[in-house]
């Protein structure tokens, strides 16, 4: 069963300090959005739609060079945001968004949402919370690329990208996607997930979907503590 906008909102980081009116009057002007398997969401250079929220699914948010080659920016999962910056900032889309799987968000419009942030003063401060995490992540983003090794980086991706009490991780079909996001190439992606599985740490279910079976270790090898796999 779909969630329903409020559900999707909540289960969100970015709204999570708001207050519960400037929360009720962002459930009031969202609306419900379902993306097909590969369907284009927006286009780089286009005009921002608003903020989306994933309730269900996968996100490809990516740059095109004037090759044509592709860069994997974000993979969005459920309790995530995307256009987010855009839509604050009053720019056009700076990337393209793609559903990697069907997938459901909450759209938060452009002109009601930039209406809310212009006339509530406590909604605004409630979202700056958010948004600092979500500085902190691009920091951590950053950090995986120059500073840690291709393992390290998968490690760092799996513990975050893990859903629920048990451990399991959902890749997406096309795994050069996860191996654009951590700049890898898809080769050095398999071998490093085959370590991983060699090591004990994680459990190959099949051919899109991961079990974390030692998380503290796993964490270790995301800061670099462990140099034995």
């Amino acid at each position: 069963m779909d969630l329903n906008v409020a559900e999707i909102l909540h289960g969100c980081r970015l709204f999570s300090k708001v207050q519960e009116r400037g929360f009720q009057r962002l459930v009031v002007m969202a609306r419900l959005c379902r993306f097909d398997k590969g369907q284009a969401i927006f286009r780089e250079g286009g005009e921002c739609p608003g903020v989306y929220v994933v309730g269900s699914g996968l996100i490809r948010v990516f740059k095109t060079a004037a090759t044509g080659k592709q860069h994997v920016l974000h993979m969005v999962g459920p309790g995530r945001t995307f256009a987010e910056v855009a839509a604050i900032g009053g720019f056009p889309c700076p990337a393209n968004a793609e559903a990697v799987v069907p997938s459901v968000c909450a759209l938060l419009p452009l002109a009601p949402f930039k209406k809310a942030l212009d006339e509530d003063h406590e909604l605004c401060m409630g979202m700056m919370v958010g948004l600092a995490t979500w500085a902190h992540q691009l920091v951590e983003l950053l950090e995986d690329v120059v500073l840690r090794d291709a393992i390290g980086r998968l490690a760092r991706y799996l513990l975050d990208a893990e859903t629920g009490p048990e451990g399991l991780v959902e890749l997406p079909t096309l795994k050069r996607h996860v191996a654009s996001h951590l700049n890898l190439t898809s080769e050095t992606l398999s071998r490093t997930i085959r370590r991983l599985v060699e090591a004990g740490l994680i459990e190959e279910l099949d051919a899109n979907r991961v079990r974390l079976v030692h998380r503290q270790r796993l964490g270790r090898v995301a800061e670099g503590m462990v140099s034995d796999i």
